[in-house]
């Protein structure tokens, strides 16, 4: 399985059966899948969908934003528990405001599951930690 590190952005390739030992990246040695959602900017946004075969759920938000700062413990936790069947990544809506265009962002906090290169589901609102889970759970089955 392909996936691209949240640190470095290189790609590794990962056997199915080590993806739950733990992996870490074979360039710069950071965990593939860390406790806390990585920030991306655009560029590693378009890679991670691009590259990664992993399904990626992004959390798109703004600093100013209440209900998003609301939810961040939340997506945290939820970061640790999906993974490695899936990577949480957050998106500042307010430095990257390109990502928030091109991805038609309207309200935030917005989720957005991308899956094989594509969007899959997104929901807006904020959510707690078991919401999260389950919703992702239920796109992934």
């Amino acid at each position: 399985m392909n996936i691209v590190c949240p640190h470095c952005q290189k790609i590794n390739r990962v056997p199915d059966d080590k993806l739950y030992a733990t992996p870490s990246c074979g360039a710069c040695r950071e965990p593939l899948f860390p406790d806390k959602p990585p920030e991306f900017d655009f560029n590693a946004l378009q890679r991670h969908i691009q590259k990664s075969e992993v399904p990626l759920l992004v959390d798109f938000w703004a600093p100013w934003c209440g209900p998003c700062r609301a939810m961040a413990p939340s997506f945290a936790e939820a970061t640790a528990r999906l993974a490695p069947y899936a990577r949480l990544a957050k998106l500042n809506t307010e430095d990257h405001q390109q990502a928030g265009m091109i991805y038609n962002i309207r309200s935030i906090p917005t989720m957005v599951l991308f899956m094989g290169g594509q969007e899959a589901a997104r929901v807006s609102g904020a959510m707690n930690t078991a919401q999260i889970e389950s919703w992702v759970k239920q796109h992934l089955a």
